[in-house]
């Protein structure tokens, strides 16, 4: 594993690590001095005859954005307490990232929205295409494999109106070799079929049956050589993707994690001849370290679907294990060299795309303009204005989902309201306006609908419990993604590492501060539901007409729904 030194000369190297510009106690006014330049970006100890390059989850994000990292990332059993499971100075100091640098704001909440004032937004394909074929020009085609982790066709405006051929379109132009996935599915499963034979590169999942015949329903390895050097790529889809999304919509398929047919499919692929073999995954972080553990012949994994973002790659029982962020922020590259069939060195990094720095890539900027081109009005109607600082991601809240257990709560009148813990959905800052297009980068899904029912006391005590396990349970194989749903209503105390069933207690009315009475019926609002047949308006068009009618958004930071206790 890298130490803190190894982490601090490499970025010293690359330009990022910015002390001698004089930090100290007004990072603000120092970070206007700071010149971060694109060759600064692309600076890296090129190695060897094999460069992969990784992008995931970036969500249907074509634009640059900003996307705050979480402030709470908790790990539980031999994962406590390590990458990915760091967050703010903690992971600073992990990695040895110098506070107020370029790094520190892409990777952490630390001082988030004066450094989003200074440093701006990140990503944009048209950044991400500009450093690919910088890259390519640089290494040579014959050295480069670019790979796509997946959750790539879901999260816009433009990719729900499309059913996902904006994104098939432009990721095109970046020429993958392979892609896996998850969302994606929720397109259902003939338009998935169709954006797959529409986009020209294999889509890769060995984890995924014909569920009446149980054989492989995709290609799962793909080979290729780069600098003389064979290549398997195998593909791992999100595992619990008919759990975690509605079935109904894919019935054909089953999913699962499959470590027994990986494991066939890595000695197959050494048995063809593969010197290296990597897995482009979308399993999330911890259960793919837990794969580097139990299935052998591993040389990488490219990991997606947790969101984290993990500055170099991590060895895990002598696999190197790169989770490349989400929304465009980032480009993971691993460069290897490779003698007598096995990896004898590398170097790796995860470029953040830093939109203001970065020359937009004409071709791709054409194509997004283009694509765009028949919603662009509409996607940037103004419906409200926002004085808080509006953010999704960490594993209990985040003002985003506050906000729209909020909507759901007045528009369907109701005590409480549940959100689900998606990770997909950007951030706005303090004083920003609220366009059709950031309402949708929350909301944009194909089961949108609102739900009003009745729940007890006990059932919602029971749904806490099982989302909690899923998100805390010690054994990653039995964690299905996500994180902890959202709540409006009511208040709760999450004890992660207690057991099953006992990890949520006081649970109490916001109002009145009564206990949740087991016996008793509440009215309940939530979106997102797997079922078949779900009744409501749409997310997007409920949270539309709420905030509109509110015109401007203001939250109370401190007025968290949770209280956790490590």
């Amino acid at each position: 594993m890298h130490t803190r030194r190894d982490f601090l000369q490499y970025a010293l190297n690359a330009g990022f690590v910015l002390g001698a510009a004089g930090l100290g106690a007004n990072p603000t006014r120092a970070l206007a001095q700071q010149k971060l330049t694109q060759d600064d970006l692309l600076k890296f100890d090129s190695k060897g005859q094999v460069t992969l390059l990784h992008f995931t989850d970036c969500h249907a994000q074509l634009k640059p954005v900003f996307f705050r990292p979480p402030d709470t990332n908790i790990g539980v059993g031999a994962y406590a307490g390590v990458p990915p499971h760091l967050v703010g100075e903690a992971f600073l100091d992990y990695f040895g990232i110098e506070k107020g640098s370029p790094y520190a704001y892409a990777h952490t909440m630390v001082d988030y929205v004066d450094l989003a004032r200074s440093y701006g937004q990140l990503g944009g394909l048209d950044r991400t295409a500009t450093l690919v074929k910088a890259i390519r020009a640089e290494r040579g085609d014959d050295k480069v494999l670019f790979l796509d982790g997946g959750d790539t066709w879901q999260g816009s405006y433009t990719s729900l109106k499309t059913n996902g051929m904006d994104m098939v379109e432009c990721m095109k132009l970046l020429k993958p070799d392979a892609m896996t996935g998850h969302w994606e599915f929720t397109f259902g499963e003939d338009r998935f079929l169709e954006l797959v034979d529409a986009m020209g590169y294999p889509f890769l999942a060995s984890n995924i049956f014909d569920a009446e015949w149980d054989e492989p329903a995709f290609e799962h390895t793909a080979y290729f050589e780069r600098g003389g050097v064979k290549v398997a790529v195998i593909g791992q889809a999100m595992p619990y993707t008919p759990i975690a999304n509605p079935s109904w919509m894919f019935p054909k398929w089953s999913f699962g994690i499959r470590p027994e047919v990986l494991q066939a499919n890595v000695d197959a692929a050494r048995a063809e001849g593969a010197e290296i073999v990597v897995m482009l995954s979308h399993n999330g972080f911890d259960v793919d370290r837990k794969i580097a553990s139990v299935v052998s012949g591993l040389d990488v994994i490219v990991t997606g679907h947790t969101h984290d973002a993990t500055p170099v790659a991590l060895e895990v029982e002598g696999t190197l294990l790169m989770s490349s962020g989400s929304h465009g922020k980032y480009l993971g590259r691993i460069d290897l060299e490779v003698k007598d069939g096995k990896v004898a060195g590398y170097s790796s990094t995860l470029i953040p795309v830093f939109a203001d720095v970065i020359a937009p890539d004409p071709e791709m900027a054409a194509k997004i303009a283009e694509v765009r081109a028949p919603y662009e009005a509409e996607t940037q109607r103004v419906i409200g204005t926002t004085d808080s600082l509006l953010y999704r991601r960490g594993n209990f809240n985040g003002t985003w989902d506050d906000l729209i257990c909020q909507g759901i709560m007045e528009e369907r009148d109701t005590e409480i309201a549940l959100s689900p813990g998606f990770r997909w959905g950007t951030t706005l800052l303090p004083g920003a306006e609220i366009t059709i297009d950031d309402l949708y980068t929350e909301t944009s899904m194909s089961y949108p609908s609102v739900y009003r029912l009745e729940f007890t006391g006990a059932q919602l005590k029971d749904i806490m419990e099982d989302v909690c396990d899923n998100l805390f349970n010690k054994d990653p194989f039995l964690q299905q993604g996500g994180d902890m749903v959202r709540v409006g209503g009511f208040t709760y105390t999450c004890t992660p590492n207690a057991s099953m069933g006992e990890r949520i207690t006081e649970m109490r009315l916001t109002g009145s501060g009564d206990p949740l009475e087991a016996g008793k019926t509440y009215t309940v609002g939530g979106w997102a539901s797997v079922n078949e047949g779900v009744e409501g308006p749409a997310i997007y068009d409920l949270m539309e007409d709420y905030i509109t009618k509110k015109s401007v958004v203001s939250l109370d930071p401190d007025a968290a729904a949770v209280r956790v206790i490590l």
